[in-house]
Protein backbone atom coordinates (compact mmCIF):
# COMPACT_ATOMS: atom_id res chain seq x y z
CA UNK A 1 0.00 0.00 0.00
CA UNK A 2 1.34 3.04 -0.91
CA UNK A 3 2.37 5.29 1.75
CA UNK A 4 0.95 8.91 1.92
CA UNK A 5 3.34 11.77 2.09
CA UNK A 6 3.31 15.19 3.50
CA UNK A 7 2.93 18.15 1.94
CA UNK A 8 5.45 21.35 1.45
CA UNK A 9 3.65 23.70 3.55
CA UNK A 10 4.44 20.77 6.00
CA UNK A 11 7.51 19.75 5.26
CA UNK A 12 8.38 23.67 5.16
CA UNK A 13 7.27 23.70 8.79
CA UNK A 14 9.26 20.82 9.86
CA UNK A 15 12.53 22.22 8.53
CA UNK A 16 12.04 25.97 9.63
CA UNK A 17 12.14 27.27 6.18
CA UNK A 18 9.99 29.17 3.65
CA UNK A 19 8.02 27.21 1.33
CA UNK A 20 9.85 28.90 -2.02
CA UNK A 21 13.10 27.20 -0.11
CA UNK A 22 11.88 24.27 -0.36
CA UNK A 23 11.28 24.21 -4.13
CA UNK A 24 14.64 25.85 -4.48
CA UNK A 25 16.06 22.62 -2.42
CA UNK A 26 14.77 20.22 -5.45
CA UNK A 27 16.07 22.39 -7.93
CA UNK A 28 19.47 21.50 -8.96
CA UNK A 29 20.37 24.69 -10.60
CA UNK A 30 19.51 26.64 -7.79
CA UNK A 31 21.61 28.61 -5.40
CA UNK A 32 21.49 27.48 -1.94
CA UNK A 33 24.02 26.04 0.96
CA UNK A 34 24.72 22.33 0.73
CA UNK A 35 24.06 22.08 4.30
CA UNK A 36 20.42 23.44 4.05
CA UNK A 37 19.74 21.81 0.69
CA UNK A 38 21.19 18.34 3.18
CA UNK A 39 18.63 18.59 5.85
CA UNK A 40 15.46 19.48 3.73
CA UNK A 41 16.31 16.68 1.75
CA UNK A 42 16.52 14.39 4.64
CA UNK A 43 13.55 15.45 6.21
CA UNK A 44 11.93 14.74 2.80
CA UNK A 45 13.10 11.44 2.39
CA UNK A 46 12.18 10.48 6.21
CA UNK A 47 8.30 11.96 5.70
CA UNK A 48 8.38 10.74 2.02
CA UNK A 49 7.79 14.23 0.36
CA UNK A 50 8.03 14.61 -3.36
CA UNK A 51 7.54 18.08 -5.03
CA UNK A 52 4.29 17.74 -7.96
CA UNK A 53 5.85 17.62 -11.08
CA UNK A 54 2.27 18.23 -12.88
CA UNK A 55 1.44 20.69 -10.53
CA UNK A 56 4.80 22.43 -11.70
CA UNK A 57 3.47 21.81 -15.34
CA UNK A 58 0.20 23.62 -14.40
CA UNK A 59 1.77 26.63 -12.94
CA UNK A 60 4.83 27.76 -15.26
CA UNK A 61 2.87 26.14 -18.62
CA UNK A 62 6.48 23.65 -19.32
CA UNK A 63 6.51 19.83 -18.60
CA UNK A 64 10.86 20.15 -18.81
CA UNK A 65 10.02 16.83 -20.99
CA UNK A 66 12.01 16.12 -24.54
CA UNK A 67 10.98 13.64 -26.87
CA UNK A 68 13.34 11.52 -28.68
CA UNK A 69 12.22 10.09 -32.02
CA UNK A 70 14.58 7.68 -32.83
CA UNK A 71 14.69 4.65 -35.11
CA UNK A 72 16.20 2.10 -32.76
CA UNK A 73 18.41 2.37 -29.58
CA UNK A 74 20.16 -1.03 -30.70
CA UNK A 75 22.18 0.49 -32.81
CA UNK A 76 25.50 1.74 -31.25
CA UNK A 77 25.51 4.97 -33.20
CA UNK A 78 22.29 6.08 -32.23
CA UNK A 79 22.73 4.59 -28.63
CA UNK A 80 25.37 6.05 -28.22
CA UNK A 81 24.50 9.89 -29.23
CA UNK A 82 21.62 9.53 -27.28
CA UNK A 83 23.34 8.64 -24.45
CA UNK A 84 25.35 12.18 -24.63
CA UNK A 85 22.10 14.06 -25.65
CA UNK A 86 20.15 12.26 -22.31
CA UNK A 87 23.22 13.31 -19.64
CA UNK A 88 23.06 16.72 -21.14
CA UNK A 89 19.15 16.95 -20.88
CA UNK A 90 19.26 15.37 -17.56
CA UNK A 91 21.56 18.28 -15.95
CA UNK A 92 19.47 20.73 -17.75
CA UNK A 93 16.93 19.61 -15.30
CA UNK A 94 14.77 18.28 -18.74
CA UNK A 95 13.24 14.25 -18.45
CA UNK A 96 13.70 12.24 -21.97
CA UNK A 97 10.89 10.82 -23.56
CA UNK A 98 12.15 8.03 -25.87
CA UNK A 99 10.20 6.90 -28.60
CA UNK A 100 11.28 4.17 -31.04
CA UNK A 101 10.27 4.07 -34.37
CA UNK A 102 11.62 1.52 -36.15
CA UNK A 103 9.18 -1.98 -37.45
CA UNK A 104 6.46 0.43 -35.70
CA UNK A 105 3.16 -0.01 -37.78
CA UNK A 106 1.96 3.25 -37.39
CA UNK A 107 4.48 5.78 -36.20
CA UNK A 108 2.39 9.01 -36.20
CA UNK A 109 -0.15 7.05 -33.74
CA UNK A 110 3.40 6.49 -31.21
CA UNK A 111 3.74 10.36 -31.84
CA UNK A 112 0.39 11.51 -31.05
CA UNK A 113 0.74 9.41 -27.74
CA UNK A 114 3.65 11.10 -26.37
CA UNK A 115 1.84 14.52 -27.31
CA UNK A 116 -0.23 13.83 -24.91
CA UNK A 117 2.38 14.45 -22.02
CA UNK A 118 2.53 18.17 -23.14
CA UNK A 119 6.79 17.94 -23.89
CA UNK A 120 8.20 20.93 -24.65
CA UNK A 121 10.36 20.66 -27.37
CA UNK A 122 10.55 17.23 -29.93
CA UNK A 123 14.65 16.29 -31.27
CA UNK A 124 13.53 14.49 -34.81
CA UNK A 125 16.68 12.02 -34.48
CA UNK A 126 14.93 9.42 -36.93
CA UNK A 127 15.00 9.79 -40.73
CA UNK A 128 12.14 6.87 -40.96
CA UNK A 129 9.85 10.00 -39.77
CA UNK A 130 8.87 12.90 -41.67
CA UNK A 131 8.91 16.40 -40.21
CA UNK A 132 5.98 17.82 -41.43
CA UNK A 133 4.02 14.74 -39.47
CA UNK A 134 6.37 15.70 -36.23
CA UNK A 135 5.70 18.95 -36.63
CA UNK A 136 1.70 18.77 -36.89
CA UNK A 137 1.80 16.26 -34.31
CA UNK A 138 3.47 18.01 -31.74
CA UNK A 139 1.80 21.20 -32.42
CA UNK A 140 2.65 22.73 -28.90
CA UNK A 141 6.29 21.85 -28.83
CA UNK A 142 9.75 23.41 -29.89
CA UNK A 143 11.12 21.25 -32.49
CA UNK A 144 14.78 20.46 -33.20
CA UNK A 145 15.81 18.44 -36.10
CA UNK A 146 19.06 16.06 -36.73
CA UNK A 147 17.97 13.35 -39.53
CA UNK A 148 19.63 15.12 -42.49
CA UNK A 149 15.92 15.43 -44.19
CA UNK A 150 15.82 18.66 -46.29
CA UNK A 151 14.39 21.91 -44.74
CA UNK A 152 13.08 23.12 -47.57
CA UNK A 153 12.66 26.68 -45.78
CA UNK A 154 11.07 25.50 -42.88
CA UNK A 155 12.31 27.83 -40.50
CA UNK A 156 13.47 25.08 -37.48
CA UNK A 157 16.61 24.33 -35.48
CA UNK A 158 18.64 21.72 -37.44
CA UNK A 159 21.63 20.09 -36.72
CA UNK A 160 23.24 18.33 -39.66
CA UNK A 161 26.72 16.96 -40.66
CA UNK A 162 28.94 18.09 -43.42
CA UNK A 163 31.34 15.27 -44.33
CA UNK A 164 32.45 16.65 -48.02
CA UNK A 165 36.59 17.45 -46.84
CA UNK A 166 36.62 14.52 -44.53
CA UNK A 167 35.05 11.80 -47.66
CA UNK A 168 37.88 13.33 -49.78
CA UNK A 169 40.69 13.22 -47.13
CA UNK A 170 40.43 9.13 -47.17
CA UNK A 171 39.51 9.21 -50.87
CA UNK A 172 43.11 10.70 -51.59
CA UNK A 173 44.82 8.46 -49.05
CA UNK A 174 43.19 5.52 -51.29
CA UNK A 175 44.17 6.86 -54.51
CA UNK A 176 47.31 7.60 -53.31
CA UNK A 177 47.41 3.63 -52.17
CA UNK A 178 46.58 2.94 -56.29
CA UNK A 179 43.35 1.67 -55.35
CA UNK A 180 40.87 2.10 -58.19
CA UNK A 181 37.75 -0.33 -57.52
CA UNK A 182 35.11 1.19 -54.92
CA UNK A 183 32.39 -0.29 -53.63
CA UNK A 184 29.55 1.35 -51.51
CA UNK A 185 27.45 -1.37 -49.17
CA UNK A 186 24.28 0.97 -48.37
CA UNK A 187 21.84 0.48 -45.19
CA UNK A 188 18.33 1.86 -46.29
CA UNK A 189 17.60 3.33 -49.61
CA UNK A 190 15.31 5.79 -48.13
CA UNK A 191 17.41 7.11 -45.88
CA UNK A 192 18.60 10.96 -46.54
CA UNK A 193 21.65 9.94 -44.62
CA UNK A 194 23.09 7.20 -46.43
CA UNK A 195 22.16 9.48 -49.56
CA UNK A 196 24.49 12.02 -48.67
CA UNK A 197 27.46 9.81 -47.44
CA UNK A 198 27.26 8.34 -50.97
CA UNK A 199 27.11 11.50 -52.28
CA UNK A 200 30.02 12.59 -50.41
CA UNK A 201 32.37 9.35 -51.84
CA UNK A 202 31.19 10.24 -55.14
CA UNK A 203 31.42 13.50 -55.82
CA UNK A 204 35.53 12.90 -53.92
CA UNK A 205 35.64 9.77 -56.41
CA UNK A 206 34.54 11.91 -59.64
CA UNK A 207 37.73 14.28 -59.08
CA UNK A 208 39.99 11.29 -59.49
CA UNK A 209 38.28 10.06 -62.90
CA UNK A 210 36.91 7.08 -60.69
CA UNK A 211 33.31 5.87 -59.92
CA UNK A 212 31.87 3.29 -57.80
CA UNK A 213 32.49 -0.12 -59.92
CA UNK A 214 29.09 -1.51 -57.77
CA UNK A 215 25.99 -0.15 -55.04
CA UNK A 216 25.29 -3.18 -52.44
CA UNK A 217 22.08 -2.58 -50.28
CA UNK A 218 22.53 -4.00 -46.09
CA UNK A 219 20.16 -2.60 -43.35
CA UNK A 220 23.12 -0.97 -41.32
CA UNK A 221 23.53 -4.56 -38.90
CA UNK A 222 26.26 -6.36 -38.58
CA UNK A 223 25.00 -9.39 -40.39
CA UNK A 224 24.22 -7.59 -43.64
CA UNK A 225 27.55 -6.48 -43.48
CA UNK A 226 28.96 -9.90 -43.48
CA UNK A 227 26.45 -11.72 -45.61
CA UNK A 228 26.87 -9.10 -48.27
CA UNK A 229 30.37 -9.21 -48.28
CA UNK A 230 30.83 -12.80 -48.50
CA UNK A 231 28.49 -13.06 -50.96
CA UNK A 232 30.25 -10.31 -53.09
CA UNK A 233 33.62 -10.92 -52.31
CA UNK A 234 33.72 -14.54 -53.85
CA UNK A 235 32.64 -13.23 -57.12
CA UNK A 236 34.69 -9.76 -57.15
CA UNK A 237 37.53 -8.43 -55.46
CA UNK A 238 37.37 -4.28 -55.39
CA UNK A 239 39.95 -2.50 -53.77
CA UNK A 240 37.98 -0.75 -50.87
CA UNK A 241 34.49 -1.29 -49.87
CA UNK A 242 32.79 1.41 -48.13
CA UNK A 243 29.70 0.80 -45.64
CA UNK A 244 27.18 3.22 -44.45
CA UNK A 245 27.69 2.92 -40.96
CA UNK A 246 30.87 1.02 -38.62
CA UNK A 247 28.72 -2.47 -37.72
CA UNK A 248 28.56 -3.59 -41.90
CA UNK A 249 32.18 -2.23 -42.14
CA UNK A 250 33.04 -4.53 -39.30
CA UNK A 251 30.71 -7.12 -41.08
CA UNK A 252 32.38 -7.00 -43.72
CA UNK A 253 36.59 -7.62 -41.92
CA UNK A 254 35.29 -10.32 -40.84
CA UNK A 255 33.38 -11.91 -43.94
CA UNK A 256 36.97 -10.83 -46.21
CA UNK A 257 39.12 -12.81 -42.99
CA UNK A 258 37.09 -15.76 -43.28
CA UNK A 259 37.89 -15.60 -47.34
CA UNK A 260 41.43 -15.48 -46.24
CA UNK A 261 41.77 -11.76 -47.79
CA UNK A 262 44.12 -9.72 -45.39
CA UNK A 263 42.87 -6.01 -44.11
CA UNK A 264 44.15 -3.55 -45.68
CA UNK A 265 46.49 -5.60 -48.03
CA UNK A 266 44.00 -7.21 -49.95
CA UNK A 267 40.89 -4.95 -49.23
CA UNK A 268 40.15 -1.43 -47.34
CA UNK A 269 37.18 -0.82 -45.47
CA UNK A 270 36.00 2.37 -44.66
CA UNK A 271 32.76 2.91 -41.92
CA UNK A 272 30.68 5.56 -40.92
CA UNK A 273 29.63 7.09 -37.26
CA UNK A 274 32.85 6.88 -35.18
CA UNK A 275 31.54 4.29 -32.96
CA UNK A 276 33.76 3.14 -29.72
CA UNK A 277 33.60 -0.66 -31.10
CA UNK A 278 35.28 0.56 -34.28
CA UNK A 279 37.67 1.97 -32.75
CA UNK A 280 38.61 -1.14 -30.72
CA UNK A 281 41.96 -2.63 -31.71
CA UNK A 282 40.63 -6.28 -32.82
CA UNK A 283 38.28 -4.06 -35.35
CA UNK A 284 40.35 -0.55 -35.97
CA UNK A 285 37.94 0.57 -38.98
CA UNK A 286 38.86 4.07 -40.45
CA UNK A 287 35.74 6.15 -40.02
CA UNK A 288 33.83 9.06 -40.76
CA UNK A 289 32.60 10.88 -37.43
CA UNK A 290 31.23 14.28 -36.20
CA UNK A 291 33.82 15.72 -33.21
CA UNK A 292 32.84 13.44 -29.95
CA UNK A 293 29.52 15.25 -28.47
CA UNK A 294 29.25 18.06 -30.75
CA UNK A 295 26.15 17.30 -32.02
CA UNK A 296 24.38 16.72 -28.56
CA UNK A 297 25.90 20.07 -27.41
CA UNK A 298 24.76 21.92 -30.20
CA UNK A 299 21.22 20.16 -29.66
CA UNK A 300 21.23 20.87 -25.67
CA UNK A 301 22.04 24.35 -26.80
CA UNK A 302 19.03 24.68 -29.05
CA UNK A 303 16.52 23.27 -26.70
CA UNK A 304 17.87 25.53 -23.68
CA UNK A 305 17.53 28.56 -25.80
CA UNK A 306 14.20 30.81 -25.04
CA UNK A 307 10.74 30.38 -27.30
CA UNK A 308 11.50 33.70 -29.00
CA UNK A 309 14.80 33.31 -30.34
CA UNK A 310 15.19 32.96 -33.82
CA UNK A 311 15.63 28.77 -34.99
CA UNK A 312 19.10 28.21 -35.94
CA UNK A 313 20.82 25.95 -38.43
CA UNK A 314 24.56 24.77 -37.48
CA UNK A 315 26.29 22.62 -39.59
CA UNK A 316 29.00 20.35 -37.77
CA UNK A 317 31.86 19.52 -39.80
CA UNK A 318 33.18 15.62 -39.51
CA UNK A 319 36.46 14.06 -39.31
CA UNK A 320 38.03 11.18 -40.27
CA UNK A 321 39.24 8.47 -36.92
CA UNK A 322 42.07 6.39 -38.96
CA UNK A 323 42.42 2.56 -38.68
CA UNK A 324 44.31 -0.38 -39.70
CA UNK A 325 41.34 -0.98 -42.38
CA UNK A 326 43.04 1.72 -44.62
CA UNK A 327 46.70 0.70 -44.41
CA UNK A 328 49.39 3.23 -43.34
CA UNK A 329 48.27 6.30 -41.24
CA UNK A 330 48.66 9.49 -44.02
CA UNK A 331 51.64 11.73 -43.09
CA UNK A 332 51.10 14.82 -41.60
Amino acid sequence: MRRKGITSVELAKLAGVSSATISRAFAASSSMKPATRARILALADEYGFRPNAMARVLNNSQSRLVALVVNTVANPAEAEGLDQLIQRLQQQERLPLVLRCADHEDRNQLMRIASTYQVDHVVLYSDAVSIDDATRIFHSAIPVIASSEPLDGRDIADVRLDAGAATEEIVEHLVAQGRRHFVYLSGRASSHVDKQRMGWFATALARHGLVFDLVEHGDYTYESGYKEAALLLRRMRPDVIVCANDLMAIGVKDAAAVLGLVVSDDLAIVGHDGVALAGWDSHSITTIAPPPGAVSAALAEFIEQPADVAPEQRVIECMVRWGRSTGDLPRR
